[in-house]
């Protein structure tokens, strides 16, 4: 908004070029982030608190836990004002990256707050039915995929994606490119929601993921860097980096609240949508497989949850004493506080290694 109002007075008033610039956006797009965090999160958590919209617990929770019933969730949408919101002031609403990318966050944010609605207001402990939940995920990552099938953003690269470590070498996944979107959307976004099982864990993750890929968005858009980079250029992908920039303030916001001991949960409101924003990110800029290693906290806690299921269905024994995976670490006798570190620690690994593959190639 603020970019369509001011740069065209430019001309008029020479220090309005500044909004030409995406690092300037970027930069003020993840301050506003910040601080939208900062002024709206203690009125959504009394408000959140005054009506009772709290955690009831999960039986089947570590013990550990026990003592974080009755504190406030569906804080996800603190996040989704502090991303939505300066994505809109700063970003150029007529790129078509940035509203793809809005998209699939509003849509996977509402299906989690229906689910968080359900099992908080209307006291329903299943909230929305899995098969229900996955449909409206589903949903939302097909409307992604035919929309990038139908008008691709760049239509020579529409149903290829990179291959790590080689230049100039992309697979091309013909009539297989929409089941892979949705995939890559659906896993991410429900990675990230079982990700979110201690205080700080998940957003903290997040925010070197989001990192990343504002790193990479900015390389991608950019086509000196691109070039030297050997990397894929699309131009107009880097504008994500403003969008990208402002899930980085949002997360860093979130976080004051939600550092052990958390004032606030994000929900799935928060969860899903933040998994889906990254999972479509990757998906625009061509570097879905790199996801792998960007959100490798995110995949390990998948994992250990497919891997559970399967051992127990298949053989009867569990391979973890619980999952997700952190639970794992706390059932051993690890602090919340040093499974939640040493993930971030392992997540901050993860980008730097990712951002590294774009320089091996």
């Amino acid at each position: 908004m603020l970019y369509h109002l001011l740069y065209p007075l430019a001309e008029q008033f020479h220090a309005f070029n500044l909004f030409r610039y995406i690092t300037f956006r970027s930069a003020y797009a993840l301050v506003t982030a910040l601080l939208i965090s900062f002024l709206l999160g203690p009125a959504v958590i009394r408000m959140l608190r005054g009506r009772r919209i709290v955690d009831g617990g999960r039986e089947d929770a570590p013990d550990q836990h026990r003592g974080k019933a009755g504190t406030p969730t569906m804080g996800g949408l603190i996040i989704l004002a502090a991303i939505i919101v300066p994505t809109l002031l700063w970003a150029d609403l007529g790129n078509r990256y940035i509203q793809v990318a809005l998209f699939a966050t509003a849509g996977l944010g509402l299906i989690g707050f229906c689910d968080d609605y359900l099992k908080v207001v209307r006291k329903n402990s299943k909230g929305l039915i899995g098969r229900k939940k996955l449909a409206g995920q589903f949903t939302v990552a097909l409307a992604v995929a035919l929309y990038l099938w139908f008008f691709p953003l760049n239509p020579e690269y529409a149903t290829k994606t990179s291959f790590l470590f080689f230049k100039n070498v992309f697979i091309d996944l013909a009539w297989f490119y929409v089941p892979f979107v949705m995939l890559v959307i659906v896993f991410t976004s429900n990675a990230v929601n079982l990700t979110d099982g201690l205080d700080g864990l998940a957003i903290g993750v997040f925010l070197f993921a989001a990192g990343a890929y504002a790193v990479m968005s900015y390389f991608t858009g950019n086509f000196k860097l691109a070039e030297y980079l050997n990397i894929l250029f699309m131009r107009g992908s880097g504008e994500l980096t403003v969008l990208c920039a402002a899930m980085v303030g949002a997360s860093m916001g979130f976080l004051w609240f939600n550092a052990h001991p958390a004032e606030v949960f994000m929900g799935d409101a928060g969860a899903l949508a933040l998994g889906g924003v990254i999972g479509t990110v990757s998906v625009l800029i061509k570097q879905e497989v790199l996801l792998g290693i960007v959100g490798g906290v995110f995949v390990m806690e998948a994992a250990s949850v497919i891997l559970q299921v399967a051992s127990f269905k298949t053989t009867g024994r569990r391979i973890f004493k619980m999952t997700p995976i952190h639970h794992h670490f706390q059932k051993m006798g690890w602090s919340e506080q040093k499974i939640v570190v040493r993930f971030w620690i392992i997540a901050f690994i993860c980008a730097l290694v990712a951002l590294s593959t774009l320089k091996i190639r």
